[in-house]
């Protein structure tokens, strides 16, 4: 009865860790994730900004990040000679915690598969490695400007 409910518990841990964080907003900029708070907490670097409802509203170049577009998706020019920002693929990521390049990762409780993706530094706040389905796994937490 033990190993029935520990298995549980750690089951429900691994779910509980993987759920979607809904008061996140993502946002794009130069094929770079990101979240609308970094960017409205450096407004002099954005030259404009795009607003979409949901994945089916993405345009054609968007459509890869329509997993992350069901509370809407922001899509942010920012202005030249403002493209300094840390940035970082999840490939890097997953290298710099020892796992293999093409593992996925979670942000927020979303699956990012392609490792290829980038993200801003500035996202980065909390990074775990944690067992996800029998597999080493970065979960990452955004900063606390969302």
């Amino acid at each position: 009865m033990k190993k029935i409910l520990y298995s549980f518990l750690i089951l429900s841990s691994v779910a509980l860790s993987a759920q979607k964080n809904p008061s996140i907003k993502f946002a794009v900029a130069n094929d770079i994730v990101g979240t609308v708070g970094m960017f409205s907490a450096r407004k002099a670097i954005v030259q404009s900004s795009n607003i979409y409802k949901g994945p089916s509203a993405l345009p054609q170049g968007l459509k890869k990040y329509s997993f992350i577009a069901e509370k809407g998706l922001t899509e942010f020019k920012i202005k030249n000679g403002y493209d300094g920002l840390d940035i970082i693929s999840l490939a890097q990521l997953n290298s710099q915690y020892e796992l293999p390049e093409n593992t996925p990762v979670f942000i927020e409780g979303y699956e990012f598969s392609d490792t290829n993706t980038k993200i801003y530094g500035d996202i980065m706040g909390n990074v775990e490695v944690k067992d996800h389905n029998g597999r080493k796994t970065v979960f990452l937490t955004t900063s606390s400007i969302k």
